[in-house]
This record gives structure tokens, C-alpha cells and sequence, in this order.
């Protein structure tokens, strides 16, 4: 595939054919936050509800292209009701209909139409994860992008916020993830449970009445045996198979990454070690990428640098633009390290 096409993500994604690609690894324009200056863009409803049916209509669009065990892992962020301040003002809406290119705005000046009040925080994140999982999906998680150096705010009755939202969703009950691809390395606290003399332990005494002797430590799993006594060993099963083990632990779901700017491209690009674990666990190397909103298309380089194909598709010709230059530039690193 690497295919970069230009246009409505909805349009679009109806020309690719069916269980065509492994993962989806996008982040949706966020709601009332920018004017991309594209007829058709996402982003800029009347109401938040018309802007998650929107983003909903595309996601079916995703599942169906989706193999049977193919991933979707979305970013979102979330947005405010405005404080009233500037009743009688322009809405960002307004402005955007007259013409006015370019806007940022983080918190609405007008009420929206989901049952919320001024100052209340929206719950855009939940709102489409829970309209996804009404749509069919299988909503497995949500992961918490956790930044380390956020956009600072000046809000003097709320903490500042310093992380997003990425969910996880699943097209089948049953989904391709590779959890070793992501796996960290065991904390110290782990090692020296595992180097424990768990025989020589007395442990804690349970409860009255709990006749299954003291609590000990735990040790690996063993040919079905709960401890092995032979401290040079550490295999376990895992559905009934023996595997060699390794000081590693599943990924947490609390990630932290800072973000980077990227000159040329919105304040909004994806990190791209944001995006490796949800490409690594999402896909077999040779798998298919994609993302709808393509954006300066870092999924597209990340997806390149890890030995997978990818599909992006961009309504901004603009960002096309950067599109094409920033993976030309990557597989010539590749190529030419």
C-alpha cells in the first residue's frame, strides 16, 4: 500500500476496500479547537453531539476496512463550556462562518446542547468512546497520555490540565496484540521478589477462619506448579505452555510522553513516541497502518521506521504537503543512516 490521499476522510475511506488494513492509529481534529481553513472539516459543529456522530460515521467506515482482528486506538482531547464572560461576543463558530482562518479556542462562549452549563467540562473524550461502543465496537481501554511539559493555562479555580485521553477499541471480542512487543522492564521492587527464598519464608497470617496456611511471597509460575523451588529457574506457564522468562511487565496503561513541536505543522502533532506502541502491539511487521486524520503524518513515519506499510488520508492539501516531505525524509534515513 503507502498510499497519501488527498480529501474527506468519509469519502475516502468508502474507496478502500473491506479487512484491508491491520490498525487505525489516528487523533481526530479536537472540538472547537482550530479552523483548518478545509471545507467539510471536522472540528467546527454547532453542537458537540453533531461533531461525535460525524467522527462516529467515519469510524464505521474504519471498522469495516478493518481486518477481523484489527485495532483502533484514538487520541482525543477534551474541551470546556464557556465561562459566560464573553456572552454577546462572536462565538469561534461565528467567526470561523465570516471567514476568520486560524483560530485557537480551548473553551466554547457558547452553551452547548449536551445538558451542560457554563464552565462544565464537555466529556468529549467519554462521549465518543461510549457512542463508538453503541456503534459496535469493542471499547478495551482507555490509556492516559500523561505530558510531562503541557500548554501551560492561567485558570485560577482548576488544576491545569496535563494529559489526554488514547482509547483502545477492538473490531472483534477476539484482536491481534502483541503485548511482548511493548513490554517494559521489571521494576526493582519485581527483581528482588522474584530472588526471594520463598520456601525459607514464614509469610503473614490470613484472616480466622482461612485454613490455606500464611501468605507468601509469589513467585513465577512452573510446569503448573504454583512456586519452584529451584531459585535458577524462573519459567512459568501462560495457557498451558512453558516460555523462558525475562524481567519484563506488561505495558501500563499510563503513558508519559512529552510533546514536540514539528516546524511547519499544527500544535497538535502526534508525538511519534506516542504513536510506536500502538503501531508495535496493533500490528505484525508488513501489517497495514492507517490513519483518517492524517494530519503532518507522523503515523506515517512511525509506521515506515517500524517495518509497516500505511494508508493516510488528509483533507488539508497543505498538510499533504508535509505528509509527503516528512516520510520522504524518513525512508531516506532508512535508507541512508
Amino acid at each position: 500500500m503507502n498510499e497519501i490521499i488527498q480529501g474527506d476522510a468519509l469519502e475516502m475511506l468508502q474507496t478502500l476496500p473491506s479487512e484491508s488494513v491491520d490498525c487505525c492509529v489516528t487523533s481526530p481534529p479536537y472540538y472547537q479547537l482550530r479552523d483548518y481553513g478545509c471545507e467539510g472539516q471536522i472540528g467546527l459543529e454547532k453542537s458537540v453531539e453533531e461533531y461525535i456522530d460525524k467522527l462516529v460515521a467515519v469510524f464505521r467506515e474504519v471498522r469495516r476496512v478493518l481486518k477481523r482482528d484489527g485495532t483502533l486506538w484514538v487520541n482525543i482531547a477534551d474541551s470546556y463550556a464557556g465561562s459566560g464572560k464573553a456572552k454577546g461576543q462572536t462565538t469561534p463558530f461565528a467567526k470561523v462562518q465570516a471567514g476568520n482562518k486560524g483560530i485557537t479556542q480551548g473553551n466554547l462562549n457558547v452553551t452547548p446542547k449536551c445538558g451542560c452549563k457554563q464552565k462544565d467540562l464537555l466529556g468529549v473524550p467519554w462521549l465518543l468512546a461510549l457512542a463508538l461502543r453503541n456503534d459496535g465496537w469493542y471499547l478495551r481501554q482507555d490509556i492516559i497520555w500523561q505530558k510531562p511539559n503541557p500548554m501551560p493555562e492561567s485558570v485560577k479555580d482548576r488544576c491545569t490540565k496535563s494529559h489526554e485521553y488514547i482509547f483502545l477499541l477492538s473490531k472483534s471480542r477476539k484482536y491481534y496484540f502483541d503485548t511482548e512487543a511493548i513490554s517494559e522492564p521489571a521494576a526493582e521492587s519485581t527483581l528482588s521478589r522474584i530472588a526471594q527464598n520463598v520456601s525459607a519464608q514464614h509469610g503473614s497470617e490470613r484472616i480466622p477462619g482461612k485454613t490455606n496456611g500464611p501468605m507468601k511471597a509469589v513467585k513465577p509460575r512452573y510446569g503448573g506448579k504454583k512456586y519452584t523451588e529451584d531459585p535458577e529457574v524462573f519459567n512459568r506457564t501462560k495457557s498451558g505452555t512453558l516460555y523462558d522468562y525475562a524481567p519484563r511487565r506488561n505495558k501500563r496503561d499510563v503513558w508519559t510522553v512529552t510533546t514536540k513541536p514539528f516546524k511547519g505543522a499544527h500544535f497538535a502533532t502526534f508525538p511519534k513516541d506516542l504513536i510506536k506502541p500502538c503501531v508495535l502491539a496493533g500490528s505484525p511487521r508488513g501489517g497495514v497502518i492507517l490513519d483518517p486524520f492524517a494530519g503532518s503524518g507522523t503515523t506515517g513515519v512511525v509506521a515506515a521506521e517500524n517495518g509497516r506499510k500505511y494508508v493516510l488520508i488528509e483533507l488539508s492539501e497543505s498538510y499533504m504537503e508535509i505528509c509527503k516531505s516528512r516520510i520522504r525524509e524518513a525512508i531516506k534515513e532508512l535508507r541512508d543512516p
